[in-house]
Parts: structure tokens; sequence; C-alpha cells
């Protein structure tokens, strides 16, 4: 999309042209809800959250800051936190419906949980404070290298670096395979 595309969709959003929806919709609409679909992996789920995601736009849309984040980056956090607000409220409801009599619920056991992943937060302080911020950016808040690179004001290949050194870091606390278990629990 063109920066000036961009920056008349912006001032249409701060006018409250309803144009502006339209517009966005048109440019960013399919993106948007493949976003939702990734988090949620259902379609009228991820529909949902498109709209929904759409009217948090529309009345946020005084809040956004050009200086602060791109566009999409904003659309994009919008949309990614409906979905995942999504999830977790069906998860609730799902939770909730269990029935105690169910007979695999009882059958969990301590492998499942993996109780030598349950302190990744701790052991994730025990690095340097510019390599945390970089692996929380990238596997706990689910940004691509690229936005956390602009959300952090780091340069691409200065988080690319802190992320391969953070790994290092990790691998020693954790070691090789452990290590893996742990990141496919956090990106999954």
């Amino acid at each position: 999309m063109s920066t000036l595309l961009e920056k008349h969709i912006v001032e249409l959003l701060q006018e409250r042209n309803e144009k502006a929806i339209s517009l966005l919709y048109e440019h960013y609409g399919d993106t948007l809800y493949g976003v939702a679909f990734k988090v949620l992996r259902d379609e009228e789920l991820a529909q949902d959250v498109l709209q929904e995601s759409f009217v948090k736009i529309w009345k946020k849309s005084d809040s956004y800051d050009a200086t602060k984040a791109k566009l999409f980056t904003w659309l994009f956090r919008i949309t990614r936190n409906s979905a995942i607000d999504k999830l977790r409220s069906v998860k609730t409801k799902t939770d909730k419906e269990i029935q105690i009599n169910v007979s695999d619920v009882y059958s969990l056991g301590v492998n499942s949980t993996k109780p030598e992943l349950m302190d990744v937060r701790e052991n994730l302080e025990k690095i340097e404070p510019k390599y945390q911020i970089v692996l929380d950016a990238l596997f706990f808040q689910g940004m691509t290298q690229q936005e956390a690179s602009e959300e952090l004001d780091i340069p691409l290949g200065t988080i690319k670096s802190r992320l391969k050194i953070g790994l290092r870091e990790l691998k020693k606390i954790y070691g090789a395979s452990m290590l893996i278990t742990l990141l496919l629990s956090i990106i999954s």
C-alpha cells in the first residue's frame, strides 16, 4: 500500500469519515482476517473477530499515533488482541462446560504438564535484559522480527543477533532438546 493512500486513510479515520472503514476493509480486510484465523483456526470466529476489530478500530481511531506505529502494525495488534481475547473466552466457556465425571480429566498426569517448562519466565530473567526484551517480544508477544524491530526501535540486524545470543543463553539453562520443546510450547 502506498504511503499516500495510508496517510489518506489515517486522515479519514481522524475525521471520523466512514469512508475510512471501507478503505481499510478493502485494503487490509483479507490480511486481518488471516491474522484472526491464524489465532482462532475457525472461519466463523475469525469473521466475528474481524468485525469486532473494525468496530474497535473505528472507536479507537483518535488514539492512532503514526509516530508510534505504522497503520498496519496498529491494525494488526487490535485484530490479534481481539482474536486472543475471543480464543480465551471460547476456551473459558468450553472449560466451564467440562463435566466432572469425564474420565479424561483425570488422565492428565505429570508428563503432560511438562513441569520443567513452568519456570520459563524465571529463567528468562537470568539472561541479560537486552536479550530478554527481544525474546519476550518474539515469543510471548508474538511479534515478527520486523515488528519487534519497529516496536523496540532496534535495528533488525540487532534483533536477529540478540535472538541468536538469547537462545544460546537459554540453551545453556535448558539444554538443546528441552529448548526446542520450550520454543514449540510457547509458539503453539
